[in-house]
């Protein structure tokens, strides 16, 4: 049986009247998986994993748009090409929504192979593509803006500078829901987590103000520092100059304004490279920062990243890179600068993070000690792999597990693994017990590229001796050819010849290896490229002061603590909370997120001083506080 559920966008494009549907498998039709052996057609029993009779949200259609020197200008014509204040003509790039269906009849969710191939990928917006000149041009502006430090935004008071993000805030949230539609359609998150993401954004913005505005720390300028002497110290954190801002494809508005708006809070100018997949979502803030900031204090580019972002950093004028993202690409910015001692860095990029499973919990379940709570670890184990598809530089990326117990533990694993619910983003399941709500756990991948990926890591891990240990793990829901739905793989046994051994997966990979002594894991984190973050799982029982378990989780977490920036007990590894530090060593970090420390990230503490000198100088600073901007308090 198969259930359509038709949603009707006219769209005109050359006179012709396109019509697209979306289209879902009901609960009972038959699931079409792609193997490297060819397409197959598997029949899905009720299920939690099944997919539901949903009708989508109507597909957005965002329009091609440029954002620099506070001008926003729109797509201008059908063939294109959109003529940009200062910037010429400019070429456009088709954006894919990563899961829907094109076709002219309702025939497209056919279950058969042939009907299937029918279905493609749809046109869910455009993306102005910058040339190497149309940087450097938007370049322009942000030089403009940030004047040698005596541009508009700069020298206005932080109190201003807040109110401004302020109305910022007012003006975003009037975006939210074509933000969270963007977000699933364009890169698959679900409904619940799109709105978490904008959610958690605005929070974010609004914490990061609380902390200025509580008027006790001293860097914001809350006083004359007396006690140091006869000298008297005014400190203050001023601005760096320009920033060139990169963010993620994975938490394109979240991990993006982490550093974007602390960087603007503190009086920098900032040039926002949109990710090239993902980056629909920033096309739509642009009325906002237009009605909220000066000209020029934030501009856009988009567009192929090796194309546009070699030419500022070699001009020399940026003076900032806040980059989240990989560290090769990241490495390839910096060289090109061509003073890279002065350009501040702040990097947040790839992780292999451990999920370490200590030998009593195998031992407890036998019943040597008090019974382990399963369903709570494996709870934290799979939204720790699994959470977004495992496309998260804080997912668990791979599971040490002991020897012995390892393929029980890879198949209790696979079991959970096989009821997760598997579907589009904005299907809804209702509980008929309790009429709770749910969205999938697993979604489909924003582009083919992450889904190669996942078959060539699978297939080399297979071919060295991996099983998939979870029924159709690896396999495509779809046409193999469009579709980027995957079921989740569990890999078991996955050994250091193995590419996903070292490799970050960033994807819905869960790769177990075995361990004889915890000496092997020892040995992976301090001889291991990456730093970010390690999961240690143990039984809660048997810990008292003197106990050898004790003393075996407590070397692991001091011989850790100089590896990683965060060590979680019996926990998932996570950013959150955002007042924490988000830290990491290696190749996994370089500076400290979060609500405080990124203030200080893309900021310089600038003091005033004077000597106590009767009050005669102090009779100066008096006259001059009345007038100066920078020695003003909040």
């Amino acid at each position: 049986q198969i259930a359509t559920m038709k949603q009707k966008l006219f769209h005109s494009s050359s006179s012709k009247l396109l019509v697209t549907i979306t289209c879902l498998l009901s609960s009972n039709s038959r699931l079409l998986f792609a193997s490297a052996s060819g397409t197959s057609v598997i029949s899905s029993p009720s299920s939690p994993r099944e997919l539901s009779t949903q009708s989508s949200p109507t597909p957005p259609f965002i329009t091609g748009r440029v954002f620099t020197n506070g001008i926003i200008q729109e797509v201008s014509s059908d063939d294109k090409m959109i003529l940009a204040a200062g910037l010429g003509e400019m070429a456009l790039a088709d954006v894919f929504g990563c899961c829907s269906s094109k076709s002219s009849s309702s025939d497209a969710c056919s279950s058969s192979s042939d009907d299937a191939k029918n279905m493609k990928r749809i046109i869910i917006g455009q993306m102005p593509q910058f040339t190497s000149q149309q940087s450097l041009v938007t370049l322009q502006s942000a030089i403009a803006a940030w004047d040698g430090g005596s541009g508009t935004w700069p020298q206005m008071t932080l109190h201003h500078r807040i109110k401004a993000v302020q109305t910022f805030i007012h003006h975003l949230q009037s975006k939210r829901t074509e933000i969270v539609t963007a977000l699933m359609y364009e890169i698959g998150k679900n409904k619940v987590d799109a709105e978490s993401e904008f959610d958690r954004t605005i929070q974010f913005i609004k914490q990061v103000i609380e902390y200025i505005q509580s008027n006790t720390h001293s860097e914001f300028g809350s006083d004359w520092d007396a006690s140091n002497g006869s000298t008297r110290l005014f400190m203050k954190r001023a601005a760096i100059g320009i920033i060139l801002c990169l963010g993620p494809y994975n938490y394109p508005l979240n991990e993006t304004y982490a550093t974007l708006i602390p960087a603007l809070l503190m009086g920098n100018i900032i040039l926002l490279k949109i990710p090239t997949t993902g980056g629909l979502s920033h096309l739509l803030t642009m009325e906002a920062f237009h009605k909220s900031f000066p000209p020029g204090t934030i501009n856009f580019i988009s567009g192929k990243g090796r194309v546009t972002m070699p030419p500022l950093m070699k001009s020399g004028r940026v003076d900032a890179l806040a980059f989240i993202g990989a560290s090769s690409a990241a490495d390839r910015l910096i060289k090109d600068h061509p003073e890279p001692h002065r350009l501040k860095v702040f990097l947040q990029l790839e992780a292999k993070n451990m999920g370490v499973y200590m030998p009593n919990l195998f031992d407890d379940n036998e019943g040597t000690g008090e019974q382990v709570d399963w369903d709570s670890i494996m709870k934290e184990t799979i939204a720790g792999t699994l959470s977004y598809n495992g496309q998260r530089c804080t997912a668990l990326k791979l599971l040490f597990v002991p020897k012995d117990k390892s393929e029980g533990f890879a198949s209790m694993l696979a079991e959970r693994v096989e009821n997760l619910h598997v579907g589009m983003p904005w299907e809804k399941k209702e509980n008929p017990k309790d009429g709770t709500i749910t969205y999938p756990q697993i979604t489909p991948l924003p582009n083919r590229d992450r889904v190669e990926y996942m078959k060539a890591l699978i297939q080399d891990a297979v071919s060295k001796g991996a099983r998939v240990m979870n029924k159709n793990g690896g396999m495509i829901i779809g046409n193999q050819d469009e579709s980027t739905l995957m079921v989740p793989a569990i890999l078991y046994p996955v050994t250091p010849n193995c590419r996903l051994y070292t490799e970050e997966q960033f994807g819905p990979i869960i790769p177990i290896a075995p361990y004889d002594s915890l000496a092997e894991v020892i040995t992976y984190a301090k001889d291991g490229k990456y730093g970010q973050q390690v999961s240690i799982f143990t039984s809660t029982s048997d810990h008292s002061h003197h106990s050898e378990e004790s003393k075996i989780v407590a070397d692991l977490i001091d011989r850790f603590s100089t590896v990683f920036g965060k060590i979680n007990i019996n926990s998932q590894c996570g950013r959150s909370p955002d007042t924490a530090p988000f830290s990491g060593r290696r190749s996994s970090a370089m500076g400290v997120m979060s609500v405080s420390h990124a203030l200080s990230e893309f900021s310089i503490p600038t003091l005033v001083s004077y000597k106590d000198d009767a009050g005669m100088t102090r009779n100066v600073i008096e006259g001059v506080e009345v007038h100066s901007n920078f020695l003003t308090t909040l």
